[in-house]
């Protein structure tokens, strides 16, 4: 059964792929927001998710503005499907004129100096066009750390789609990619990571939006461990082709603690970074899995009364039914890593389990 699923999900992306990227963008854009429609009305396990995660965001909204937002959620998130999947077929005038950022100066500024950057991003908007945008029109390629999907002939596309648009993508097996991520840094490179959700008992205990979750200890152990710049980055769509976003002041690294007490300290002020994009677009807020500790099942302990110490390996893995979300000159050295982001047991970096359908790799 598992390898019939896995041949649907393929050809599922496969279609998409080959497909949507030859439609006029019109059509394209109609056709996102039609499925998005249907998946909103059907009330799946990713929209009731979606809609939880929300009230989180929004405490007192009521259920029809929860079922509204849920909806404008859904759109936005088949947009980020319909761009992604027609990346490849974009001029590059497209590119370059497909995203505006607020406060650019933090990233040129950091790259110029060559004290290396990192960008650390939410699930807000669209990252691949963001990143496309950063290979196209900074001329400046980046790398991510890409946990692998299944099935294998999967994860080698959406590679070879990364590369494509001029990111090196390190995998997240074999605990090398914290150190690969380290080396150009200290070349003065770029690395960008997702870096709201790690639900592994290796992520840095954060408050967002009032309530316990995890987060990747990355962005912060390479900022100490290299110096580099860490400038959270915030995403989001409006009425126009055109996606928005900021860079946010930099993180700094505090003064005094030991290493675990500054990762707490710098993780958490890239937790109140993101909750602030959050709350001003909570509808390009693409989060249809669980987030916050307490919305996680109890793990059986092998002795009763053992505290736990992180979710269950069925929950990390978890992934709702929703649509599936797998993200000329010569170039100047840099690195990019979106999917990656936190820094597992063995020392490398990761985006969370990547699992499919309902969450983009």
């Amino acid at each position: 059964m598992s390898g019939l699923r896995d041949q649907l999900t393929y050809g599922a992306y496969a279609a998409g792929w080959g497909a949507v990227k030859k439609l006029p963008e019109p059509v394209a854009v109609r056709l996102g927001r039609t499925i998005a429609d249907i998946a909103w009305k059907r009330r799946g396990k990713g929209v009731r998710r979606l809609e939880s995660n929300y009230a989180r965001v929004l405490p007192g909204a009521s259920p029809e503005r929860l079922a509204e937002l849920s909806r404008a959620g859904m759109r936005s998130y088949l947009r980020y499907w319909m761009e992604s999947f027609r990346l490849p077929a974009w001029s590059e005038e497209r590119i370059r004129n497909g995203f505006e950022p607020k406060d650019l100066h933090h990233l040129t500024e950091g790259l110029a100096a060559d004290r290396g950057v990192i960008l650390a991003l939410p699930h807000l908007g669209n990252w691949d066009l963001a990143g496309a945008w950063v290979t196209t029109r900074l001329r400046t390629p980046f790398t991510t750390v890409a946990e692998r999907l299944k099935p294998e002939k999967l994860y080698d596309r959406f590679v070879s789609y990364r590369e494509g648009l001029g990111m090196e993508v390190l995998p997240h097996s074999g605990g090398t990619a914290f150190g690969t991520l380290a080396r150009r840094l200290r070349d003065g490179g770029l690395v960008c990571l997702v870096a709201e959700r790690d639900l592994s008992a290796s992520g840095v205990e954060v408050s967002f939006f009032g309530d316990a979750t995890r987060m990747p200890a990355g962005p912060a152990l390479l900022a100490q461990q290299t110096g580099a710049l860490l400038l959270p980055v915030t995403l989001w769509y409006d009425d126009s082709p055109v996606m928005r976003g900021r860079i946010h002041p930099p993180v700094e690294v505090p003064e005094s603690g030991d290493r675990a007490e500054k990762t707490s300290v710098m993780t958490q002020a890239l937790a109140d970074a993101f909750a602030s994009g959050i709350a001003d677009h909570p509808e390009d807020w693409h989060m249809l899995q669980r987030l916050w500790l307490a919305d996680l099942e109890p793990r059986p302990g092998p002795a009763a009364g053992e505290p736990r110490t992180g979710p269950s390996d069925r929950e990390a893995a978890e992934a709702e039914p929703a649509g599936g979300k797998p993200a000329a000159d010569t170039p100047r050295r840099g690195t990019t890593a979106k999917a990656s982001g936190g820094e597992p047991p063995h020392g490398g970096a990761h985006d969370g389990p990547a699992r499919l359908p309902g969450e983009r790799p």
